[in-house]
């Protein structure tokens, strides 16, 4: 049994799968195929040949704790979801985001409000995207990494398994750390290897390639290769490697 609201339109072409919560105001495309126990919030926007499956929560509004460093003082538009993107089992995406088209949310990902998200991206398994970030065409972030608030990922960057981003340097405490919250800027093409660390407010440069398992504490140079902890210059980047 399904819980559509009666004001819902679907396509024919829309094929669902069973106990299904779809809200007054969402929006759905054609060819959208929806599996079991998904809801869809109202005020979501679904597009064309979207793929959904069993389990993810669509278009949820945000709940700030008394303590965050997020202020909501009213709802948030709704989600939009562009056409032929895919989301995975289980994944929750907040309203207030774009995911832009033939983007792959893969299972159990989180995607938080105020977020963008080009086309053609890969957002991976268990992957946290938190508030207002910015996200580039053809970006892969891969399993189990986490983008913190205020990051920016360019263009064909590619993010390994397990990166942490950082954007408070005062962890919590002091009121002067609300004015200089700030993510990891990762420039086009730059990739980031396997458990790094990246310090609030850091630039990695255009094509840069960080080493699996460094910590980077400072702005990189173009198109270097940099390793350690913290991360230093090791050598250029090959130039068959480049974009």
């Amino acid at each position: 049994m399904n819980m559509i609201d009666p004001s819902v339109k679907l396509d024919d072409s829309v094929v669902l799968g069973h106990f299904n919560v779809i809200e007054s105001g969402a929006e759905i495309g054609r060819d959208v195929t929806i599996g079991s126990h998904v809801t869809i919030y109202g005020g979501t926007v679904i597009g064309n040949g979207v793929r959904i499956s069993d389990g993810a929560v669509i278009g949820k509004q945000p709940t700030p704790g008394k303590t965050s460093t997020v202020k909501l003082s009213a709802a948030v538009p709704g989600l939009k979801i562009g056409d032929g993107a895919t989301i995975g089992s289980n994944a929750v995406l907040y309203a207030g985001s774009v995911i832009g088209s033939s983007t792959l949310v893969a299972d159990l990902a989180s995607v938080r409000e105020n977020v963008e998200i080009g086309e053609e991206c890969i957002v991976g398994r268990g992957v946290t995207v938190e508030n207002y970030v910015k996200i580039g065409k053809r970006v892969k972030i891969q399993s189990n990494s986490y983008i913190t608030a205020y990051t920016e990922l360019q263009d064909f960057v590619f993010i390994a398994p397990c990166v942490t981003t950082t954007n408070d340097n005062y962890m919590g405490r002091t009121e002067e750390r609300f004015d200089k919250i700030k993510g990891a800027v990762v420039k086009k093409g730059a990739r980031v290897g396997g458990a790094s660390i990246l310090l609030p407010g850091v630039t990695v440069e255009e094509e840069t390639f960080v080493a699996a398992g460094a910590l980077v504490t400072k702005d990189t140079e173009k198109a270097t290769v940099v390793k350690g902890f913290p991360a230093k210059y090791l050598r250029d980047v090959e130039e068959r490697e480049l974009l």
